[in-house]
């Protein structure tokens, strides 16, 4: 006779550790000194009221410059000895040893030969700021850009950096700055998501969705992947039976149904979220639609972003896109590139220029054309990666010629532009030691970074928290976060 099957062991584990037997076990670990002692009193009190998350638009702290962002985020680490930050120096040591100390992170494919810039610069604007031949387009709104030549994360490697830049501290599991904005201050449009994320045909950028997470904060503020191709947005549309009064009632009779269950329970913040979700994707089918749908741009605004040009056209297509969005209302939208493509180990001399053929008319088009619409006051462009690169060769394991070389990486002085949403324009920012190593003036560290752009969206960003029980949240953590006002107009 076979005894019935009651419950596994698991589940017997885990019922009995809240019955006598787990009292039992605390009361004898207590009295042979083995039990944990007790933390520090709880700080956080509990909430008297239900908390309510939503999107509605929410007061900042203080009057902002800014109301929206496009960040065009360059994941692997662009050359800014080769794009942004001339050295003469380099010039003439080129081919030689390099004459200091050099913080590797990959010492297997190290040397200590110098590479210096392998295309020329040249002042460019009014401003006089210096830039590479390898980004004619961009050179173009050298008059509208503070380009930063000192950003540091100083985490040598690609993802600790980009959590550093994204999230605030280089671990993962942490909200970004897509939802502490969206969480702050909601969003303009109610028939659009708050943050956009829109990535690339060939994949997804590395960290995936660790890019547009809530992290600790509640799911209604992770960011929207928006796909590279048509549909943009899937099961957007209900399929003929259920269209007009019948997709109606559905969403009527699903919204009674979750209120009901979210009345019995009221914390569960995951049940919120999606039923916001719920409603947003009703108003979407006819709002994103209409702001995906490039068609009724002018063939100008088209040539202007190169999307009549095979090179251009996926990356120019999604610049228009996310103009349209902000234009729309969104408050947040992030531009990724596949994997970490801009990542030269290797093949530096032909890998380079192919990645900035690919972005650099999309993103001038980007600040000219918002400008010509009276939105770059108020919209904050960035252009930039997690880290640049050393000035030195590193060699891979097909040798040391020098189609195959590359550079290794460096987060102790990098460059990055922004232009518009406040910031000073034709301004050239910090400065790195000779060889574009280290930045030694006017450093911009990660957490100053973000606590600039939360104060231009009128944040402080001493003020911006979230509780979770005995815990509190933030996006800027760091004691010694400022506000980099010389970097603002």
């Amino acid at each position: 006779m076979t005894v019935p099957y009651l419950c596994s062991r698991r589940h017997w584990l885990h019922s009995s550790s809240f019955g006598l037997a787990g009292i039992a076990a605390a009361m004898l670990l207590n009295e042979e000194g083995l039990l944990a002692e007790e933390g520090p009193p709880r700080m956080a009190k509990p909430d008297l009221e239900p908390r309510v998350f939503d999107l509605t638009p929410k007061q900042p702290n203080f009057e902002p410059k800014a109301k929206a962002m496009i960040s065009m985020f360059m994941i692997g680490g662009p050359s800014q000895i080769d794009m942004f930050d001339p050295k003469p120096e380099l010039v003439k040591l080129d081919g030689k040893e390099f004459p200091g100390e050099v913080q590797y992170d990959n010492p297997a494919q190290a040397s200590r030969m110098v590479m210096g810039p392998q295309w020329p610069f040249a002042p460019r604007g009014q401003s006089g700021t210096e830039m590479s031949d390898l980004i004619p387009h961009m050179a173009e709104i050298a008059d509208e850009m503070t380009l930063i030549r000192s950003m540091q994360t100083n985490v040598n490697n690609h993802f600790p950096s980009m959590y550093a830049l994204i999230t605030g501290m280089g671990v993962p599991g942490r909200a970004s700055l897509g939802s502490w904005l969206t969480y702050g201050l909601g969003s303009v449009s109610q028939e659009l998501p708050a943050f956009v994320a829109l990535t690339h045909p060939w994949g997804l950028p590395v960290n995936a969705g660790d890019n547009w997470s809530n992290g600790s904060l509640p799911s209604i503020y992770q960011g929207t992947v928006v796909r590279p191709k048509e549909p943009r947005i899937l099961n957007l549309d209900p399929p003929d039976h259920l269209r007009g009064a019948a997709q109606a009632a559905q969403l009527d009779f699903l919204k009674r149904f979750n209120a009901a269950h979210l009345e019995q329970h009221p914390s569960e913040n995951d049940l919120a979220a999606r039923m916001a979700s719920y409603e947003l994707a009703a108003k979407m089918q006819l709002a994103a639609k209409e702001a995906f749908d490039i068609s009724k741009e002018t063939e100008e605004t088209h040539r202007m972003y190169g999307i009549d040009q095979d090179v251009t056209r996926d990356y120019g297509t999604r610049c228009l896109i996310a103009r349209r969005l902000v234009e729309r209302g969104v408050r947040f939208v992030q531009i990724f590139n596949n994997g970490q493509s801009w990542d030269h180990h290797d093949s530096i001399i032909s890998q380079l220029p192919a990645r900035c053929k690919e972005i650099d008319r999309p993103a001038m088009a980007l600040v000219k054309d918002l400008k010509q619409r009276g939105l770059l006051d108020t919209t904050i462009v960035h252009w930039g990666g997690e880290m640049g690169r050393l000035p030195v060769i590193q060699v891979p394991p097909g040798g040391n010629a020098k189609e195959k070389v590359g550079r290794d990486h460096n987060t102790f002085g990098f460059s990055q532009w922004v232009a518009g949403g406040g910031f000073k324009a034709g301004y050239c920012h910090g400065k790195t030691d000779e060889f574009s190593h280290r930045a030694i003036e006017g450093v911009i560290q990660h957490h100053e970074w973000l606590a600039t752009v939360l104060h231009q969206f009128g944040l402080d960003h001493s003020k911006l928290r979230y509780k979770s029980g005995a815990q509190e949240f933030s996006l800027v953590q760091s004691p010694t976060a400022r506000v980099a006002t010389e970097l603002l107009a």
